[in-house]
């Protein structure tokens, strides 16, 4: 069990951990919508109250390195945890440096399946996921390991489908990965092996969606992939280039889906990679909040989300297990790191009632992801969702800042809550759109949400640490690789960011009941993962044994 504190008896009230997500310190001031942003409530908690930066990027939230953004997975793996574990990109890096992957008993099913097939006829091994080396999701490097490891064993037929990002790397960067990538698999294909890009589209507008949020999204990518559905070309070169031409001004994320064909003499085209009984797939996503929903449709019998039309007898694979409770996929390429004795559960032995609130864009991090990538409540904990609106989030960079705000008010005057926790999305969902005034207004919507939440903490007694789990919103434009300043278009227009940065975030500790007491220790290595303890602290307990340090000071 949790220790008591011997030298503070803790806060009588609730401790709120609030996440604005997105909200990184930013370098620069130019390109940044949080400066640009009116934020009255903001400005005072940072000129009045303790606060200090934390890491939230690479080596300190689990990534392979320092050159690696965070994203709201990890960092809210390490706020809930209070430790850092080797996350999806450094777990599957290192199972290919090793060799591991390819001994593993999936990746041998997988391969067998492939090349039995059905009906007498060999099968195709189909890779699906987010094509670029963001190493949020995924990481291109991955796929091509696969591709040369499948020809390696000896499979014939290998179909790719490719979302498009342009989020978590350059916004219309979709062309740097295709036609490199469409030259390795022309080289590659060669003595009897055919490697070919066979669909793909924008994540936005296929298969990539999450928490329930636009199913009609994944039955788009299942139409795309499976069925063979959809504006037909060439190759995936003369896709994107089409699609940009038909869509002018649409970033990569939001292209529609495409399908490669091969065209007869009078034009009719026929797909080169529709998914078929026989065949092999993986998910080679590595991040498991958008891979789920495509995964169920696949692995399901009883499957009622959308019509399938059809359901392929094939044998699927996940890079990773994407839901440990649910065992979603049962099959997986690399083991899931196992995370163990996070916050959530040792409060619940403690005996503490918890509440976590979120739009449903960001619900799954203040829950599943908090919780150490668990899909149940500990004892004692209650979670509301708000569900977010399916609309483009540059239209109304508001989202549900004012619902969950009203959900929080409410579970504060309740009065049984010791610890609650909760996520405002806008920063980050309206960062990635690359919108710069809608990004102000998102930060803006925050600190209104903050003047009205701040004062029921107060009338309860309590104290929040306001952090964030990355950046994104601080850098809306990108910066140059030589200079560090922000890189400016031909024509003088600065360059669009959509991607998470790899700047520090704060974290503000709002204490108005302690008299002057309670400070915050900036340390050189202060990270996500010190969020657990200093919460436990502030309650009066010491840390868990597993859990990083502390960075709360009593004077």
């Amino acid at each position: 069990m949790l220790q008591k504190l011997p030298a503070f008896a803790g806060i009588q009230g609730p401790v709120v951990v609030i996440v604005m997500d997105g909200y990184g310190i930013p370098k620069h001031d130019v390109g940044s919508a949080i400066d640009a942003a009116r934020k009255p409530t903001l400005d005072r908690l940072f000129a009045q109250y303790p606060n200090i930066t934390l890491r939230a990027h690479g080596t300190a939230v689990g990534m392979p390195s320092d050159d690696d953004m965070g994203n709201s997975e990890v960092g809210h793996n390490a706020i809930g945890a209070g430790q850092v574990y080797a996350q999806g990109a450094a777990l599957v890096a290192n199972a290919i440096a090793e060799g591991a992957i390819w001994q593993g008993e999936a990746w041998k099913q997988i391969v067998a399946g492939a090349k039995t097939g059905a009906n007498g006829k060999a099968g195709v091994l189909h890779f699906i996921g987010l094509f670029s080396d963001g190493n949020v999701h995924s990481h291109i490097d991955h796929l091509k390991a696969m591709v040369v490891q499948a020809k390696a064993e000896g499979v014939q037929t290998v179909r790719i489908h490719a979302l498009l990002d342009g989020r978590d790397v350059p916004e219309t960067s979709a062309l740097d990965y295709v036609v490199p990538f469409e030259a390795f698999l022309k080289e590659i294909s060669s003595d009897g092996f055919d490697a070919r890009i066979a669909s793909g589209g924008g994540r936005q507008t296929i298969t990539m969606d999450r928490y329930d949020a636009n199913w009609p999204m994944v039955a788009r990518g299942w139409r795309t992939h499976v069925m063979g559905e959809g504006p037909q070309f060439a190759n995936a070169t003369a896709a994107v280039h089409g699609l940009r031409e038909k869509h002018p001004g649409t970033i990569d994320q939001d292209l529609p889906e495409f399908v490669i064909a091969e065209f007869d003499e009078n034009g009719c085209g026929k797909p080169i990679g529709t998914i078929e009984d026989g065949d092999a797939v993986v998910f080679y996503n590595f991040r498991g909040d958008r891979a789920i929903e495509i995964t169920r449709a696949f692995v399901e019998e009883d499957f009622s989300q959308f019509d399938r039309v059809r359901h392929p007898r094939v044998t699927y694979a996940g890079m990773l297990q994407y839901d440990g409770d649910l065992q979603l996929p049962k099959r997986f390429l690399v083991a899931p790191p196992a995370i163990k004795d996070t916050s959530a559960e040792w409060f619940s032995r403690m005996g503490l009632a918890q509440f976590a609130c979120s739009e449903t864009q960001k619900f799954g991090h203040v829950t599943y992801f908090w919780n150490g990538n668990r899909s149940n409540r500990f004892e004692g904990e209650t979670w509301q969702e708000v569900p977010s609106d399916v609309v483009p989030f540059e239209q109304r960079p508001w989202m549900k800042a004012a619902e969950i705000t009203d959900a929080m008010i409410a579970a504060l005057q309740l009065g049984q809550y010791k610890v609650l926790r909760c996520n405002y999305a806008n920063g980050d969902m309206v960062g990635h759109t690359g919108n710069f005034r809608a990004a102000t207004m998102a930060i803006e919507a925050v600190d209104l949400a903050l003047s009205r939440l701040l004062p029921v903490i107060d009338a309860a007694g309590g104290v929040a640490l306001i952090t964030a789990d990355h950046g994104n919103a601080d850098e809306m434009f990108e910066l140059d690789k030589k200079t560090k300043q922000p890189a400016q278009n031909k024509d003088g227009s600065y360059k669009a960011k959509t991607a998470h940065t790899l700047n520090p975030v704060p974290l503000i500790l709002y204490d108005n009941v302690s008299g002057g007491r309670l400070g915050l220790q900036q340390t050189e290595t202060a990270g996500l993962s010190n969020i657990a303890a200093t919460v436990a602290n502030l309650i009066g307990f010491d840390k868990h044994e597993k859990w990083d340090e502390s960075v709360l000071v009593v004077k």
